[in-house]
């Protein structure tokens, strides 16, 4: 039995020589501040064609997002750096540097840092859409000054705002 391979393509065919990748060099994309965290939303749905939306996020000690759920889209979260408590609908998770959450929509999720210094996750949210929460409800940061805190109000403005995204906030299972 004698073997043929397949017919190997033009290797100037368009199909294979389009320059579509979308490159985001250190430090790139579009950095706000919101809650206390200070995101970057590294690729959005924009520039994705709807697929897919990335945020780099840098969250303080204590700081994170509480308890909801996403009616439109999957998310999932790498730990770059630090200690996060992560809700999966009613325990807990301890997850540190390489580790990865998967969150289907629907699924009661949010997080904490528990660490002593600035934990920073990549969040991947799929479809696209979500991450311009971000970019029309963050300010623009102060360089070399700590995203502030919110506060009560801030956070109550941000409620019809999320609703825009089809989040819903959710009790902590975990008080």
């Amino acid at each position: 039995m004698t073997f043929t391979p397949p017919p190997i393509p033009d290797q100037d065919d368009p199909r294979w020589t389009r320059k579509d990748a979308i490159f985001v060099p250190r430090g790139g994309g579009v950095t706000t501040w919101v809650i206390g965290d200070t995101t970057t939303v590294k690729i959005s749905g924009k520039q994705t064609g709807g697929a897919l939306g990335v945020l780099e996020s840098s969250v303080p000690p204590g700081g994170g997002a509480i308890a909801h759920s996403h009616g439109r889209e999957e998310e999932a979260f790498y730990v770059l750096d630090g200690d996060f408590s992560f809700i999966n609908g009613d325990e807990a998770i301890a997850a540190g540097p390489g580790d990865f959450l998967f969150v289907p929509r629907g699924n009661r999720h949010g997080f904490t840092n528990t660490g002593k210094l600035p934990g920073r996750l990549l969040t991947f949210m799929l479809p696209a859409g979500h991450e311009q929460f971000w970019l029309d409800n963050g300010i623009d940061p102060a360089p070399g000054k700590p995203a502030p805190i919110w506060g009560p109000e801030e956070l109550a403005a941000l409620i019809p705002e999320l609703a825009k995204h089809r989040v819903t906030l959710m009790p902590d299972p975990n008080p």
